[in-house]
């Protein structure tokens, strides 16, 4: 059942809201750390995300600001809404990065996605997964493989029921070319990749090897979009250690703009189904 409400994208909002509110009082984070006796990185975290606060802490800021009334209390219900568990909070070793991404992802209306080397999690077979998981995780505890794994098919839920998430993903040739997991898992994944094509909230393009240098040359990105105006689109990278979230508007938009320029070089969702076809022909 798709999430909704997603306590991420409610602390994100609320974060948001505490940085504008300090703005507009013009006080620095010094100021307010003072005033509150608090330190300036607890400030900072709150307000970028990185870290939860309290409907008490809340009470005290908004108290700082002159805050009250009605908005007042719409930013103590989502304080308090931001506290919520979601779904993936039942797993209890999730990093906080991991677990930040999934409840993005739950509350999303839309992705826009552009693969270099792997298909998305979001397309993945289950045993496609776990040679992708395995490959990445040299050195695990026994049964991780499996928890991962576990993970990413609960993910996978976002695509289905009443407001499926609207996917529309580029990829570039090489991932339909890889082999990862030999043949028969690789053959059973195209061919998953074929049955999805025909879900009408899903969109796959791929950029063939003949178009040469492109606007995704950097890496994998993904561009998150939110029902509610207040939630502002964000941009996804990760690399082998560490992961980013592009949130400026400027920067989103390069990002989207980047996105535009693949999707307009990619083949069409109809030529990219023969080409897939024939991929998985050739392994059948």
């Amino acid at each position: 059942m798709r999430q909704t409400g997603s306590p991420t994208v409610r602390r994100r909002r609320l974060a948001s809201d505490l940085r504008h509110l300090r703005e507009r009082s013009q006080l620095t984070l010094e100021e307010v750390g003072q005033q509150l006796g608090w330190s300036t990185t607890k400030i900072s975290r709150i307000e970028t995300s990185r870290v939860g606060v309290t409907p008490k802490d809340v009470e005290r800021l908004l108290g700082l600001y002159g805050v009250d009334g009605l908005r007042r209390e719409e930013l103590l219900k989502l304080a308090r809404d931001a506290r919520k568990k979601g779904w993936w909070h039942a797993y209890d070793d999730l990093s906080s990065e991991y677990a930040s991404y999934i409840g993005l992802e739950a509350e999303a209306a839309s992705m826009k996605s552009f693969a270099p080397v792997v298909l998305p999690g979001l397309l993945q077979t289950e045993d496609y997964a776990r040679a992708v998981i395995r490959a990445g995780l040299v050195l695990s505890p026994p049964g991780e493989v499996e928890h991962r794994i576990e993970i990413r098919m609960a993910r996978q839920s976002v695509l289905a029921g009443d407001e499926p998430l609207r996917l529309w993903t580029v990829l570039d040739e090489a991932v339909i070319r890889r082999l990862i997991g030999g043949p028969a898992v690789m053959h059973a994944q195209l061919k998953r990749l074929l049955e999805v094509m025909e879900a009408p909230n899903i969109t796959i393009q791929l950029l063939p090897f003949a178009t040469g240098a492109h606007s995704g040359t950097s890496g994998a990105f993904q561009i998150m979009e939110f029902p509610e105006p207040a939630d502002p689109d964000v941009v996804f990278l990760e690399n082998l250690t560490d992961s980013l979230y592009v949130e400026k508007d400027a920067d989103v938009y390069r990002y989207t703009v980047a996105f535009d320029h693949l999707r307009a070089r990619a083949l069409d969702p109809d030529e990219s189904r023969r080409l897939i076809e024939e991929a998985a022909a050739r392994l059948g």
